[in-house]
């Protein structure tokens, strides 16, 4: 079997499970640190005839990392074309058993049952925060309605306030997001890197967590450790 993933969470999921498998994979895909398979090029514009020069049997991809046009080129090339759809945790649980079956999984992976271990065995929140979440600025981009990021984030008790807007990944000016009413800051590493020196001054009145964008939007084998690095992120917000 040869693939090459478009998505990097994915990436590292078959790269862990299924060592070899890979034999090519988008710029993105920064883990394993020590993958070495040929570059394609971004999720969003990746090599094509890279791709098709590869001879894979098979090309993983997601609705929401890669664009419907470099995959349906994919596919007119001959090539079998695997989508993914992940917009909360359990569909990341189910998206991952099928694309690591697709790659000629014979069985679930260890890391596969130690995550989903790891989030049932999640305590029901002692109470509830309000937050904006930010995944860029210039322009500020938030969290919308159903994605991936805002289903972890209820999971560990805290609701973002644009979790009903009717785009998924809406454009609010800074002014609307400090009038929001939010009582915290949610800033991931990415896709934008906020960081300590990059993000909170522009909401002087709240706390921030800094959290990793990996924990927080990545659907592999770093869900394991996720609701116990994502948890300390937000705890020490408020410390």
């Amino acid at each position: 079997m040869r693939v090459v993933s478009l998505v990097p969470s994915l990436t590292e999921a078959i790269a862990v499970t299924l060592p070899g498998v890979l034999v090519g994979a988008t710029d993105w895909c920064t883990r394993p640190a020590d993958l070495g398979v040929t570059r394609v090029g971004g999720t969003k514009n990746p090599a094509v005839d890279r791709v098709v020069a590869l001879a894979p049997d098979l090309v993983v991809a997601n609705e929401e990392e890669n664009r419907a046009p470099d995959l349906d080129a994919l596919r007119t090339a001959g090539l079998r074309v695997l989508v993914t759809e992940v917009r909360s945790l359990p569909q990341a649980f189910t998206e991952l058993a099928r694309v690591l079956a697709a790659c000629g999984a014979d069985r679930r992976p260890r890391w596969l049952d130690e995550a989903e271990a790891a989030w049932a065995a999640l305590p029901a929140p002692a109470r509830r925060r309000t937050a904006v979440v930010p995944v860029w600025r210039r322009p500020w981009t938030v969290l919308g309605r159903d994605t991936f990021a805002g289903d972890l984030l209820a999971r560990l008790g805290v609701h973002h306030v644009h979790a009903r807007h009717p785009e998924r990944y809406p454009r609010i000016p800074l002014r609307e997001l400090l009038t929001s009413g939010a009582e915290l800051v949610v800033l991931p590493d990415e896709p934008y890197r906020f960081t300590a020196d990059d993000g909170p001054e522009a909401f002087p009145d709240l706390p921030c967590a800094l959290v990793s964008g990996r924990h927080l939007t990545w659907y592999g084998p770093s869900l394991v450790r996720a609701p116990e690095v994502l948890g300390r992120a937000l705890r020490a917000a408020h410390r």
